[in-house]
């Protein structure tokens, strides 16, 4: 199983998001890009997911180009720029999905009120990819019925 996922920056819900499923199943090839990637993973995303036990500090955001040649099972962007500039994919892609979350790195305030919106959007992530690898992912590992056979 191969996965990209996909946001503008590729500095925090692309990030998160590929975090989250890696840790759901080591097994799975996870990679995150962006069409316009940042310099670095912000920050406040590595701490928000350090939180819950989750390591992305050594991740690095990449430019979607480098995987558009690829075979993919699932590419999912994460934001709606993304959704809306995708490109154009070479290589094999199974299903195109859009899970989409706002953006935290984006919000302003206090600090105390941005942690949480890095806090919140961290936690719907993990909700929804938790439900995507449910749904998607473990449904394609269960044995099929042999009782007609």
């Amino acid at each position: 199983m191969k996965i990209l996922i996909l946001c503008t920056g590729n500095s925090c819900r692309s990030q998160m998001a590929h975090g989250f499923l890696q840790s759901f199943d080591k097994n799975i090839q996870v990679y995150s890009a962006g069409t316009y990637p940042a310099e670095k993973v912000n920050p406040l995303a590595v701490k928000a997911m350090a939180e819950v036990g989750i390591d992305i500090s050594k991740h690095i955001p990449t430019n979607v180009t480098a995987y558009l040649s690829d075979t993919w099972d699932y590419v999912i962007t994460v934001c709606g720029s993304a959704n809306e500039t995708c490109p154009a994919f070479e290589g094999n892609v199974g299903k195109r999905l859009h899970i989409g979350f706002d953006d935290p790195s984006e919000v302003i305030g206090t600090t105390d009120f941005i942690r949480s919106e890095f806090e919140r959007v961290r936690n719907e992530i993990k909700n929804e990819f938790a439900k995507f690898y449910i749904t998607e992912i473990k449904k394609q590992e269960l044995p099929k019925c042999a009782c007609n056979r």
